[in-house]
């Protein structure tokens, strides 16, 4: 419900459905139902007649081994809304990620249909000690991977980094010197946003960046 609020906001024709595996929870969710907000019982086969230009899908690859996550990966990005050539669109979006219990901290994945583009970090400024607490919120095909040798592990240990030199921000508030701390980290490492995103205490990387090795 609050999904289809935001979006909203911003493209005043989206609709959204809710797709969930277990059917007792869709049932009881088809009382919130409304003009734009319907639910649907399925899993990763999206069973919509059309293509869905977004799939957010958080929390649900946690049960899952890692070597299970490219096949659902290359399941769900089947279903996406195909490029469109004439008038340039992209296609289809998944969003894929871990997040906390009421969104404080979330880390998700961006894929087309070709595949994943980049990763996110995103979190409530005033609740983080410093970037790596992020590091159990990694998504399934990178949690794992949070160890010495790994492009994650050592993307944290130099995001430490950068929060510990910008301490001094600190006296203008977390944002300050969540920015300053990325803009340091960009130097090293391939950032895709810019201030404007940092504000809301993200910052995106490119996938093959922090790809696992091996």
């Amino acid at each position: 419900m609050e999904l289809l609020g935001r979006l909203r906001g911003v493209a005043p024709r989206a609709r959204v459905v809710g797709v969930e595996i277990e059917p007792a929870r869709v049932a009881a969710a088809k009382a919130y139902e409304r003009e734009g907000l319907v639910f649907r019982h399925g899993g990763f086969e999206i069973p919509l007649p059309q293509r869905p230009v977004l799939v957010r899908a958080a929390n649900v690859l946690r049960q899952y081994e890692e070597g299970e996550v490219a096949g659902v990966w290359e399941r769900l990005c089947a279903r996406l809304a195909p490029a469109d050539p004439v008038s340039g669109a992209r296609g289809g979006l998944l969003v894929e990620g871990t997040c906390d219990e009421i969104g404080r901290r979330h880390v998700w994945v961006a894929l087309g249909p070709e595949g994943p583009r980049t990763v996110t970090f995103a979190t409530r400024l005033g609740s983080l000690e410093r970037p790596s607490d992020l590091a159990e919120r990694l998504p399934k095909a990178l949690i794992h991977r949070n160890v010495p040798g790994e492009a994650v592990h050592a993307f944290l240990r130099d995001f430490d980094r950068a929060w510990a030199a910008a301490a001094p921000y600190a006296s203008y508030g977390a944002r300050q010197r969540w920015i300053r701390a990325v803009r340091d980290l960009a130097a090293d490492w391939p950032v895709t946003d810019g201030p404007g995103r940092w504000r809301q205490g993200e910052v995106t990387v490119r996938w093959e960046a922090l790809a696992p090795r091996g």
